[in-house]
């Protein structure tokens, strides 16, 4: 469907204040002399602190993190089909830090949160009062299942010391997904069994990478197949039957419970494990794999990790899913992808659940109840082609949350295209920014 450029602007302001929920900053209430730590300077690490700063007079607050360059994630999947340029990802993280505050630049190897104490890599060991781990999650590539190593991948790496993807040709193709487009051949993309942040990404790869080979004129030519580890492809019920109905009606071919094993960088063979054991290669042109995830080592081997239940293996910070305080030290929060949570690792669960965060730690420091509960709001701006895309929005038990009454979450527009490719990154800076 088509705006005006004045309808644009009106739905814009609507989709900025509404996604979500709107929030307003927390206003400067409370005195205190609490030395707060924030592990981690990505989007929930800055949000908060930018929040923790307007809301706390004469805290101390101390952001850990020795990256510098702020990478606008969900703009990944932009720059790996060729609609944005590498540097459209790319900020400083300097920009938006909140004055006054304590920036240490170096990397958290360990919490010792019986001592209250962060320890980095360089040697240091901070501490706290109060700790919010921000820290996101560990792409772990290197992870060996037991049939070898996956060894090559195409698509964006996130996360710190990690490359972003590498252009070629129109803005921000990758060479391999330039060369499948031009020439045609067979794309295997890949899902993995470990909770992921954006689990929406890998699907949106595959429906573009199909709408790219159309519009190249080579599709006839060319074979997509998802092969999905698990029993589907998106954990939302609802979700993953259109998204599999419209990829029936597509031609995109899909296997379910087969998990990649190991990759023939020079023979162009992925090897896939059912789970009786059975192995079955697939030859590519084109592969696309999106790598395990699990918590960084030094959350996964400290008291802070879950130590039982579905969220132990990964490591997962162990908070409770509604106030996302730590279960075991309450003088700890997560906030973002690191949060052994049902549900919530998309930049707009942060959206929502920063001023949680942030509220319930300032009425922590006050001696009061924490009013802040968090429904698990996670969203996923679902692209199905070039110009068209659904806005997928949904709480713990998979509930469809709609916040735009112009959207229809499972019918794909226009307006929700315009939103992931126009809208969502000015959103995305305010929520750094503590402003909604």
């Amino acid at each position: 469907m088509k705006h005006s450029p004045g309808r644009r602007t009106l739905l814009g302001v609507a989709a900025l204040s509404c996604v979500a929920g709107a929030s307003a900053p927390v206003q400067a209430s409370v005195r205190t002399g609490a030395r707060i730590v924030i592990a981690g300077a990505g989007l929930g690490g800055i949000a908060v602190a930018n929040r923790l700063a307007r809301a706390l007079d004469g805290a101390k607050i101390i952001i850990v993190d020795s990256k510098e360059e702020h990478n606008y994630q969900p703009g990944y999947t932009l720059v790996a089909t060729g609609v944005w340029p590498v540097d459209k990802v790319r900020d400083r993280n300097a920009d938006f830090m909140p004055p006054g505050i304590e920036w240490i630049k170096d990397s958290v190897s360990g919490f010792e949160p019986a001592a209250n104490t962060v320890v980095t890599t360089l040697g240091q060991r901070i501490r706290y009062d109060y700790l919010v781990v921000a820290t996101g999650v560990h792409l772990d590539f290197a992870q060996d299942p037991g049939h070898g190593r996956v060894g090559h991948r195409h698509g964006p790496r996130a996360g710190p010391g990690q490359r972003l993807p590498r252009a070629a040709g129109r803005a921000g193709h990758l060479e391999g997904h330039e060369r499948v487009c031009r020439a045609g051949g067979n794309a295997v993309m890949t899902l993995p069994a470990t909770p992921l942040k954006c689990a929406g990404a890998p699907l949106k790869m595959t429906f573009m990478l199909r709408d790219r080979l159309q519009q190249a004129g080579t599709l006839a030519r060319s074979k997509v197949q998802f092969m999905s580890a698990l029993g589907n492809v998106f954990g939302v019920p609802v979700v993953n039957a259109n998204v599999l109905q419209r990829w029936q009606d597509l031609g995109i071919a899909v296997e379910f419970t087969h998990k990649l094993a190991a990759v023939d960088i020079g023979a162009r063979r992925a090897t896939f494990v059912t789970p009786e054991g059975e192995r079955i290669e697939k030859p590519y042109d084109f592969l696309h794999v999106v790598p395990p995830m699990r918590a960084p080592d030094a959350v996964k081997n400290s008291d802070l990790a879950w130590k039982d239940g579905p969220f132990a293996a990964g490591g997962w910070l162990e908070v409770d899913k509604a106030t996302l305080q730590h279960r075991r030290f309450p003088n700890v929060f997560g906030i973002g992808d690191i949060n052994g949570t049902p549900r919530g690792k998309t930049a707009a669960t942060i959206k929502k659940s920063a001023p949680i965060v942030a509220g319930n730690l300032v009425a922590l420091i006050a001696g009061q109840a924490l009013p802040g509960q968090f429904d698990g709001y996670t969203s996923c701006p679902l692209i199905t082609r070039e110009g068209s895309a659904m806005l997928i929005e949904f709480d713990y038990e998979g509930r469809l949350t709609p916040s735009l009454p112009m959207v229809q979450p499972l019918q794909d527009s226009y307006f929700a295209w315009l939103m992931k490719y126009r809208m969502l990154k000015p959103a995305y800076q305010a929520v750094l920014k503590g402003r909604v």
